[in-house]
């Protein structure tokens, strides 16, 4: 089976390791305060899921997720990463991560600044757009008439691929937006960020995105 590694247990990170645990995923989850500071989480989500330091949850994934916030990308560990599929869903709050002189000029996007860090990896944006508290309670089987959808966004067939997988088995249509340097398009403040939305009201969203 699959071992995911997650590196940032907050909100999004310790759900979506409840929902990969569920769905039988192995998963080494990781904080940048020590993996004691993890017992209770691991405890709840049972024997498929682990504490570990940052370097080790991205050795040990097949598949690894970086879950932090945006002003701690830098500390993500690149060796270990080497050749693996990250998925980011890190979003850009000034307020909390300074000013990014990068974003407020509109010379990249925040996946963009993940995979410049880890240019041995192949980054694909993910679940940057839902709030934690639906990701486990608004998929649902496909086929479903109005179905979610979520957007993702990779310079990787492979990578887009993978995410495409993984939304469906937590209940969601995916749009593919294309390249890394189109993922804006889902970003804070454009129309496609945090609202409900089905695959043609997602494409629809994207399409009315702004720079």
């Amino acid at each position: 089976m699959t071992t995911v590694g997650i590196i940032g247990a907050g909100n999004i990170g310790s759900t979506l390791a409840r929902g990969l645990v569920d769905r039988g995923y192995d998963v080494v989850i990781s904080n940048s305060r020590g993996p004691e500071t993890l017992s209770g989480l691991v405890e709840d989500l049972g024997p498929k899921a682990r504490a570990a330091t940052v370097t080790d949850a991205a050795a040990s994934g097949d598949i690894v997720i970086v879950t932090v916030p945006l002003k701690a990308y830098r500390d993500v560990p690149a060796e270990p990463l080497a050749g693996k599929i990250v998925l980011d869903t890190n979003n850009y709050y000034w307020e909390r991560d300074g000013r990014v002189a990068a974003l407020d000029e509109k010379q990249t996007t925040t996946t963009g600044l993940l995979q410049e860090h880890l240019p041995e990896s192949k980054v694909v944006k993910a679940f940057n757009h839902i709030g934690s508290a639906e990701i486990l309670t608004t998929g649902s089987p496909a086929g479903t008439p109005g179905r979610r959808a979520l957007a993702t966004a990779s310079d990787h067939p492979d990578a887009v691929a993978l995410v495409t997988a993984l939304y469906d088995e937590f209940g969601f249509d995916t749009v593919d937006i294309g390249s890394v340097g189109e993922s804006w398009r889902v970003e804070r403040d454009q129309p496609a960020y945090g609202v409900p939305q089905n695959r043609d009201e997602l494409e629809q969203n994207l399409a009315r995105a702004t720079r």
